[in-house]
């Protein structure tokens, strides 16, 4: 039985000497005022790459209960800092509409290009009227997040706002089986303000999605953090008005 707990521990991955030193940056037990907490963050993202900035809210709901799922979507002001590829799956008019809107690959030929296997896209439009042909696609693309939905807006016959939208910083957001709602806001290259508006944007949409049936206590917790750097706790008053 030692021996075993031995050999556990001895697998658990070692945080590095960068990270350790950012973690010791962090304030133990304080909850920060959201604008000190995304400049912190931007402090410590010390990685040779340019990290990505994420926030983490514990909501108190069920997500066992349909009627305490938190989903829904919203448009970053200063977008991911991510390129992303829109995959527009229409025929006729609506071709030239998805491609004059930016969309990366447009047509319904894409059906078969991923039943053989692609799947080089972040995001996947469709109409509709298109949805028998693209609702067989579930197995592949429901597993990686890709299935479009009209709740996430990406069925519709607005093809060209929603590749805009998409373009613009348009993120979607949902509630995973253990209360958690994750997301990315930005870059560390951001600014300051570029980071906070970003956030703000996505708070007021995550505290306007509170279902009706959520009692007591709904944001639990607010973290943003790195990729590489530690979680820095955010003062949940800020949205409680």
């Amino acid at each position: 039985m030692g021996g075993s707990t031995k050999r556990l521990v001895n697998r658990m991955p070692k945080k590095g000497k960068r990270y350790e030193s950012a973690r010791a940056a962090v304030p133990s037990g304080v909850k920060m005022a959201p604008d000190d907490a995304l400049k912190l963050v931007r402090e410590l993202a010390t990685a040779k790459f340019d990290e990505s900035v994420d926030v983490a809210t514990r909501l108190g709901v069920d997500p066992r209960k349909a009627d305490q799922l938190v989903r829904g979507t919203v448009v970053l002001p200063h977008g991911t800092g991510k390129s992303v590829r829109v995959l527009a799956i229409v025929q006729g008019e609506k071709e030239a509409e998805a491609t004059e809107a930016g969309a990366d690959y447009v047509g319904v030929e894409y059906v078969e290009k991923i039943q053989d296997g692609w799947l080089d896209f972040d995001v996947c439009v469709v109409t509709p009227d298109l949805m028998g042909k693209v609702g067989p696609l579930g197995r592949v693309l429901g597993p990686r997040g890709l299935m479009p939905t009209p709740k996430a807006g990406t069925v519709t016959f607005d093809i060209g706002r929603s590749v805009k939208e998409i373009k613009a910083g348009k993120i979607e957001f949902r509630v995973d089986k253990t209360g958690n709602v994750h997301a990315p806001i930005g870059k560390a290259s951001f600014s300051d303000e570029q980071l906070a508006e970003n956030l703000a944007a996505f708070m007021d949409q995550i505290v306007r999605a509170k279902p009706s049936a959520a009692k007591g206590t709904y944001l639990k917790s607010v973290t943003v953090s790195s990729t590489m750097g530690p979680g820095v706790a955010i003062d949940t008053n800020a949205w409680r008005g």
